[in-house]
């Protein structure tokens, strides 16, 4: 909204005015006042909470070994994220920009999704909260309709990154496409001169592998989107854990993005460059700011949770995110902690059932998910029950199993950007 204000303004030479048109400026102004909002914002709104006693109702007193009471702490503290994100977003951004107008869409959507998780277990005192069944119908849809719009919009579209060999024959030097074409090629770390093309994987579809090819990506738009969202909801367990780890990786993705808008950095990192994308690093910007606001409030002993309406739209958000670069398949690596906070849940799941049949009572972890598993004494052990990995034995303050999380996750988002230039 400003942002066509200012604009507009410049027309006629006003002072300043000309700085909108920067997207540092604007990115880095979405953050500061993200941050702003969520810290004022966030006092208010858990007072607000107080007041109604939508608090947590219901806890396993074995998952905190240190005695601390979290029953009474308000909920739903995502909404407080939510807003402290959209409003910079709705001032600052281009919001005829259509990377945008799919990122404010998922947020909605998942947030809306994941309030109504909460609200049915604040409420009507449901420790399930909605089934799982409609948490996955309500995931995979917006996975489809982010996969659709971007197949379907003449919008969407990417100049190629094309090694040239210079007449000497020992310089190579990495150009793009002067036109911008639809394409459904995505970068692949650590693999040199090489961009995966979804095509090229249905190429047995003869002369339909392109329609294919768009198939198989709005299918694993939906698969990412499923599984970074899930992955970033089994993270929010300990004060600070989500939020932190989310923060470092919406700055990951701000780089990878702004680097992705960016003719030249795009030709020196040999990544496809993708017009319009850089109304994303604003977007991350303001969620990075949003997330450390949060931050104050939710740092150990959390003053508010998240709840699933923070987790399950944090989780959209990077997995959309890294859809519309064309980066999602280094989500993998970017996400490390949510993909083994979800796979130590599969694990341990299949190891159980898999003794269940033997008549064993058996587990790999002494609890999952894989951070939990770091808090539990041995003393809190099922007698009866074998485990595979016991350790350690003493358990770990969550606040230290916290930052230990963040500092791993710093290591993958550095890690990440230097894939891009390690192939």
């Amino acid at each position: 909204m400003l942002y066509y204000i200012f604009r507009w303004l410049d027309q006629f030479g006003i002072s300043g005015s000309h700085m909108w048109s920067y997207i540092s400026f604007r990115a880095l102004l979405a953050m500061v006042l993200a941050l702003v909002i969520s810290a004022w914002f966030g006092e208010k709104f858990i007072k607000f909470l107080k007041s109604k006693q939508i608090t947590e109702t219901q806890r396993d007193a074995k998952i905190d070994p240190f005695g601390v009471n979290k029953i009474g702490v308000p909920s739903m503290g995502g909404i407080i994220i939510i807003v402290a994100m959209l409003v910079p977003v709705l001032l600052l951004g281009r919001l005829r920009n259509i990377y945008l107008i799919l990122m404010i869409v998922t947020t909605v959507w998942l947030g809306f999704l994941g309030g109504l998780d909460d609200f049915i277990k604040i409420f009507h005192h449901d420790k399930e909260g909605l089934k799982g069944k409609y948490k996955i119908v309500g995931q995979v849809t917006i996975g489809f309709i982010v996969g659709l719009v971007l197949w379907a919009s003449p919008d969407v579209k990417a100049n190629i990154n094309l090694q040239v060999q210079q007449q000497n024959g020992q310089e190579i030097v990495v150009k793009h496409d002067k036109t911008p074409v639809k394409t459904l090629k995505t970068t692949i770390p650590f693999v040199k001169n090489h961009n995966l093309d979804y095509s090229s994987i249905m190429a047995f579809c003869g002369k339909y592998k392109v329609a294919a090819g768009w198939i198989l990506f709005v299918i694993m738009t939906i698969f990412v989107v499923t599984a970074v969202s899930n992955g970033a909801n089994l993270n929010d367990g300990m004060d600070g854990m989500c939020a932190g780890n989310s923060a470092i990786i919406g700055v990951a993705l701000g780089i990878l993005a702004y680097v992705s808008s960016h003719l030249q950095f795009a030709a020196y990192l040999n990544i496809m460059y993708i017009p319009g994308s850089e109304e994303l690093v604003v977007f991350f910007c303001a969620f990075v700011g949003a997330l450390i606001g949060f931050l104050w409030y939710n740092a150990y002993p959390a003053q508010v949770f998240m709840g699933d309406t923070g987790s399950l739209t944090i989780g959209g958000i990077i997995a959309v995110g890294a859809i519309i670069i064309h980066k999602e398949l280094l989500l993998p690596i970017l996400c490390g902690i949510f993909f083994v906070e979800s796979l130590s849940v599969i694990v341990q799941v299949w190891y159980y059932k898999l003794g269940k049949r033997r008549g064993v009572k058996q587990r790999i972890f002494k609890r999952t998910p894989i951070h939990d598993n770091f808090r539990v004494l041995d003393s809190q052990l099922d007698p009866d029950c074998k485990y595979l990995i016991k350790v350690p034995h003493s358990a770990v303050h969550e606040s230290k199993i916290t930052v230990r999380f963040w500092i791993i996750t710093i290591i993958l988002a550095a890690l990440t950007i230097i894939t891009l230039k390690m192939r």
